[in-house]
């Protein structure tokens, strides 16, 4: 799972954020592939200290999927 704040840019009349090469490599997502977009506007007021925590939250729901899945089937 991916989660960035990306500023929208203008394609056409329509508007677009990009994934960065980083993360596509990362994640295994190739061109034409689908994934799944969730869009809100960024809530400003979220404190770096509770992006931090909330990217080692993610980074440890990533990590350890497979162990949560297995858990969960119990």
């Amino acid at each position: 799972m991916i989660q960035s704040i990306q500023k929208v840019i203008k394609i056409g009349s329509s508007g677009g954020v990009t994934i960065p090469a980083k993360e596509m490599r990362r994640q295994n997502i190739k061109f034409g592939d689908e994934v799944e977009v969730i869009v809100k506007k960024a809530n400003k007021t979220t404190s770096q200290s509770d992006e931090a925590v909330i990217a080692t939250a993610r980074k440890i729901l990533s990590d350890y999927q497979q162990d949560f899945q297995n858990l969960a089937k119990r």
